[in-house]
């Protein structure tokens, strides 16, 4: 009798849907925000 693994065809199927950035993959992205934040603030203006 032949068993049947529906369910790792069923696993490879949904994860070939995920659509979710995982942080490995967002690379450029997240360099960005990181170089956003290192920049120095500049000062603010005071109105009086």
């Amino acid at each position: 009798m032949k068993t049947k693994k529906t369910w790792i065809t069923k696993t490879i199927q949904d994860a070939a849907k995920v659509t979710t950035k995982m942080p490995w993959e967002r690379g450029t992205t997240r360099a960005a925000f990181i170089a956003k934040r290192k920049v120095p603030q500049t000062a603010k203006r005071v109105t009086a």
